[in-house]
């Protein structure tokens, strides 16, 4: 009996969930990837007789340690901190320090599995990682973030260099908390070397670097549109999320000319007709990256509605940008941006669409952007930070924005190379997984058996 792909991805998954026990956010993560790229596997059966994708679910290591901190009136904390360093076959690991409470293994494995994938699109040397800690900066001092990053830095320092392992910052840190890492580094290490990536400008960071992730993803989006001769200029605009990815498409896409109506936090969402952009914009921004407010805050100032615990799935536009977190997005979220009349969903988080979500627009055959490719602007901007303090060099701010369009232009080519279906579909999930796959995949068959 003939093997198909749907039961061989069974199979695998079987073997996976049985390996990796509790933990769903890294199996979904794992089945979104084998479900597109096995008819290509199965195409191609030396991947398979090297047990290519059984290597790459297994990462290199695992490192949990515990990090104990003090509290401004004298009391011990104890947090739980990790890094996944998931594959270096391509280049040193690569990729983000989350804080917040939602951080467990699981979640850390499936965002380092997906940074992989990403950073093998940039076509950047970088291999995939990926760490965090369940500590909550929300409602902390400057002084306990900083207790903490040092405390934290104290264990990571060992398993870290810029030939070996770059962190960078994601959900919970930021230039800040980047500072602090950095700063104890030096002082563990009594080096000034590249270890850390988003850095600020005066100690080695680079130009766009804060707004990077939500600029590629915008200018993927504008890559998916051109492809059906459409441009953003008086497109409504539907953003998730009020964090650095979510501020900096919002700005995005004010300035190509959309009109952003959407804005949320973990409380809720804001819908403000009149658009997000100008003067109120630069309020929010305050209101998050200064204040750290609610987003609640936002539509009492600027009297506009205020939806509690809702996203704004629901809300006419024609794009959409899922921006917050995982698994924001739900097949019921796509059927009501499907009804409403969204032409194109660029993802700006890493997997905030669930597998079911994902396949209604890509059944609906709208312009669909999967965040290993549409966000991968953050990751090739911190690759651009690791050159420059390499070089000891600094390029300006116009030049760093050129390479991104110019990287975010190459991923969508790449997704096109792979992902264009007999009708002139473009499947971009299946695209980006597979040209990102296949570099990492035959770097290893070069290796051996390692």
């Amino acid at each position: 009996m003939p093997v198909t792909p749907s039961a061989e991805v069974d199979r695998f998954m079987a073997g996976l969930v049985r390996r990796n026990p509790g933990e769903p956010e890294f199996h979904q993560a794992v089945r979104e990837v084998a479900h597109s790229i096995m008819p290509f596997l199965l195409a191609n059966p030396r991947y398979l007789r090297a047990r290519i994708l059984v290597r790459l679910t297994e990462p290199d290591r695992i490192i949990t340690f515990r990090v104990v901190w003090q509290d401004d009136a004298g009391r011990v904390h104890a947090n739980r901190a990790w890094r996944v360093q998931f594959s270096n076959a391509i280049g040193p690991y690569k990729g983000g320090l989350r804080f917040h409470p939602s951080v467990t293994q699981s979640v850390l494995k499936f965002l380092g599995f997906e940074q992989v994938f990403k950073n093998s699109l940039t076509g950047l040397p970088m291999g995939g990682a990926k760490g965090g800690s369940n500590f909550d900066p929300r409602g902390k001092s400057e002084g306990e973030v900083m207790r903490f990053c040092q405390a934290m830095m104290r264990e990571l320092h060992r398993h870290i260099g810029e030939d070996t392992d770059v962190p960078a910052g994601d959900i919970g840190v930021g230039t800040r908390e980047i500072g602090f890492l950095f700063g104890q580094y030096m002082r563990l290490a009594n080096r000034f070397t590249g270890v850390l990536t988003g850095k600020g400008l005066s100690f080695g960071g680079s130009h766009v670097r804060t707004e990077a992730t939500g600029y590629g993803a915008v200018y993927f989006l504008q890559n998916l549109l051109e492809t059906r001769g459409l441009e953003l200029q008086g497109m409504t605009a539907t953003v998730s999320g009020s964090g650095n990815v979510a501020l900096y498409a919002i700005e995005k896409l004010g300035q190509l000319g959309a009109k952003v109506v959407t804005a949320s936090d973990s409380s809720g969402f804001v819908h403000d007709p009149d658009g997000i952009s100008g003067e109120r914009l630069k309020w929010l921004k305050d209101l998050k990256e200064v204040r750290r407010g609610r987003i609640s805050e936002y539509a009492e100032h600027f009297k506009c509605q205020y939806f509690p615990g809702k996203r704004p799935w629901n809300v006419p536009c024609e794009i959409a940008m899922p921006c917050a977190t995982q698994n924001e997005l739900d097949v019921d979220d796509a059927a009501s941006l499907l009804g409403n009349g969204v032409i194109a969903v660029a993802e700006g988080a890493n997997m905030p669409s669930t597998f079911r979500a994902v396949d209604a627009f890509i059944g609906q055959k709208i312009l669909f952007g999967p965040g290993k490719a549409t966000n991968a602007g953050g990751v090739a901007v911190s690759g651009l930070e690791q050159s420059q303090n390499a070089l000891r060099i600094s390029w300006t701010r116009q030049e760093v924005d050129h390479r991104l369009k110019g990287i975010m232009r190459e991923i969508h080519e790449k997704c096109c190379i792979d992902g264009t279906d007999a009708d002139g579909f473009v499947n971009y999930v299946r695209g980006a997984n597979i040209a990102g796959f296949r570099k990492v995949a035959d770097a290893l068959l070069a290796y051996g058996i390692v």
